[in-house]
């Protein structure tokens, strides 16, 4: 057991976790894909994947696309036909939104919904 101080957690050079490693010059900060800011306080339709759509006013973001929503309302689906939505909506008040399930953010003003000419219905 002469050899203990090579096993176990920590010491020894270069590793641990946590650390910044290199030559300790420091990374210029990355710029966000999008600019949620100019969105802020309005309303918003967002898609899930999965299928699951909700309008809230826009409180928050961050970099991951993580979203806070206040005033939320969920679209139901048809129970019948799970990629129809229903006028129907249920309340969900403040909500936090994993960027992960993101699909589509979108603004409610200025959109409208038209017809999808490739759906065939029967």
């Amino acid at each position: 057991m002469a050899d203990k101080g090579r096993r176990g957690r920590g010491g020894g050079r270069g590793g641990g976790r946590g650390g910044h490693g290199g030559a300790g010059g420091e990374r210029p900060k990355k710029e966000a894909i999008l600019d949620l800011t100019k969105y802020m306080d309005t309303q918003v339709r967002i898609k899930f994947t999965g299928g699951r759509e909700v309008v809230g006013v826009l409180k928050g973001h961050d970099a991951l696309l993580n979203l806070v929503l206040d005033e939320a309302h969920e679209y139901l689906r048809d129970p019948d036909n799970h990629l129809r939505l229903l006028d129907e909506t249920r309340s969900l008040g403040l909500v936090v939104c994993r960027g992960t399930a993101v699909t589509l953010l979108s603004p409610v003003d200025g959109s409208e919904e038209v017809a999808n000419p490739f759906l065939t219905e029967g």
